[in-house]
């Protein structure tokens, strides 16, 4: 799966990302990580071309760059949710993702200095639900793109 659009676009994503079961995996810097079995929200931003970056992260074979592509090595993303927007919005998405969901120190905020862009759920319909409706709160009811992979 691709998404499809303007090659230009800016904007932020959180990928939901399933794991079917529990395991440890070695996360670069932040080392083994125990992650359950269960659905995770990672959120991005990518101000040079959004869809090459969530492409990226949909595809399998790849240099490990950042945290999350040790975890999509042995998880799959079930659904990408993206706004196209000139504003840098993950840090704002993770905040409040965090305010509900467990979250991962250090994960994905090496460059910030957010607690974490990585958060767990053992449901997907309450991490999609509560990330759709954050994405629209901050985009003050702008459009937010749902894809299934």
């Amino acid at each position: 799966m691709k998404v499809a659009i303007d090659s230009q676009a800016r904007g932020s994503y959180i990928l939901l990302i399933a794991l079917p079961r529990r395991i440890r995996i070695e996360v670069g810097a932040l080392g083994s990580l125990e992650f359950p079995q269960g659905f995770y929200a990672y959120c991005g931003s990518a101000m040079g071309g959004l869809a090459a970056r969530i492409n990226r992260h949909l595809r399998r074979n790849k240099k490990m760059q950042w945290h999350v592509d040790y975890l999509l090595e042995k998880g799959t993303v079930c659904k990408v949710l993206y706004a196209m927007t000139n504003e840098r919005l993950e840090c704002q998405l993770a905040k409040s993702l965090g305010h509900t969901f467990k979250l991962y120190p250090g994960f994905g905020a090496s460059d910030c200095h957010c607690p974490s862009h990585l958060f767990f759920s053992k449901e997907l319909p309450a991490l999609q639900e509560k990330a759709s409706e954050v994405f629209k709160w901050l985009l003050h009811g702008g459009e937010v793109i749902i894809e299934e992979c």
